[in-house]
């Protein structure tokens, strides 16, 4: 995989947040794409590339855990680093153990972002490639 191939969801309600992590995504060499609200995210054609979602914890509307779940239930497959200007011990540990890939806290460094994006690129691109391989009977 390489980079430009790959896109990278951002999900805020902080206009300031979006354009910033959106020019972070593009300079270094991902396609972006940023959305104001879940409800907005979840009207977007679907998607099925290698990809993953920054998503902000608390919004107006759809909270951020709320979206996960019903990806979960729709079965998106989207590796989740969530991203929270409110962050605490709880709510941290609860968004591992459903499986998103980073909880960062607001404001996060860009190295530390930009790790946890590659992280959940790579397990995408991990997990499709064994969607798709085809297994062989022994001859």
């Amino acid at each position: 995989m390489t980079k430009n191939e790959a896109t990278v969801f951002i999900v805020d309600d902080d206009p300031s947040v979006r354009k910033s992590l959106l020019r972070l995504v593009r300079s270094n060499g991902w396609h972006g794409e940023a959305f104001a609200s879940a409800e907005e995210f979840l009207g977007r054609p679907t998607f099925s590339g290698i990809g993953c979602l920054i998503l902000d914890v608390r919004m107006p509307g759809m909270l951020g855990s709320e979206l996960r779940a019903l990806m979960a239930a729709q079965n998106i497959s989207l590796p989740i680093i969530f991203l929270s200007g409110h962050a605490d011990i709880p709510e941290g540990v609860a968004a591992g153990d459903e499986g998103v890939v980073d909880f960062l806290v607001k404001p996060v460094p860009a190295k530390v972002l930009l790790l946890a994006i590659r992280n959940g690129l790579e397990q995408q691109a991990a997990a499709q490639r064994h969607k798709h391989q085809v297994i062989e009977a022994p001859k």
